[in-house]
């Protein structure tokens, strides 16, 4: 395993092993491709572990058949590694206007307080809320309250968010950020999604 120094030593009170392995909260925004798959990513890795894990997609539609679903899925019911338990909450939020959305702001109002509920429980080890921060963007799940649930988490919980436009708050919060940006993608030239490369 790679061992990494750290710049800066905290004068904290714990000991290197405590300050390891505290629950950290991740968020994977910006505009560029990958959130998403570098969650998962992290899943497999949770997987490996033996960790549960508990995946909410927030923005992506129910109907949508992904890749990394059947995969954690299928690994999830292997026997090996850890369980992996899948919550869909929306019906496509990002690609329909906004003007239609009263039932979808619900399903997010209700996606969060199952997740506030599992937190509560420590049903997982690592939970992944894809497509997060579109609900709180839009105000349909409050910034503060978020930050102060996982502030309040119990146990040892990581928590990763992904969606463009993470709030200001959820990011001076966070322990790990990343900003993924495009450099350049196929649909700039007008090719659209194919199958192993999206989904």
């Amino acid at each position: 395993m790679p061992q990494g120094q750290p710049s800066v030593v905290p004068d904290d009170g714990l000991t290197t092993r405590q300050r390891r392995n505290r629950p950290l909260v991740v968020v994977h925004t910006g505009v560029g491709k990958g959130k998403s798959t570098a969650a998962f990513g992290l899943a497999l890795r949770a997987w490996n572990q033996g960790w549960p894990i508990g995946v909410f997609q927030f923005v992506k539609s129910a109907k949508w058949k992904v890749g990394e679903e059947r995969a954690l899925r299928v690994l999830g019911d292997s026997g090996e590694g850890g369980s992996v338990a899948w919550h869909k909450m929306g019906e496509g939020w990002s690609w329909v206007q906004r003007d239609a959305q009263m039932d979808n702001e619900q399903k997010a109002r209700e996606g969060w307080e199952q997740v506030k509920r599992d937190l509560a429980a420590e049903t997982y080890r690592l939970y992944v809320l894809d497509e997060f921060a579109y609900p709180m963007h839009w105000g349909w799940v409050d910034t503060d309250e978020v930050v102060e649930v996982l502030r309040e988490r119990p146990g040892n919980q990581h928590v990763v968010i992904t969606g463009r436009n993470a709030p200001r708050k959820l990011v001076d919060f966070a322990d790990l950020v990343t900003d993924m940006s495009k450099v350049k993608h196929p649909m700039d030239v007008g090719q659209k999604g194919q199958r192993g490369i999206e989904w």
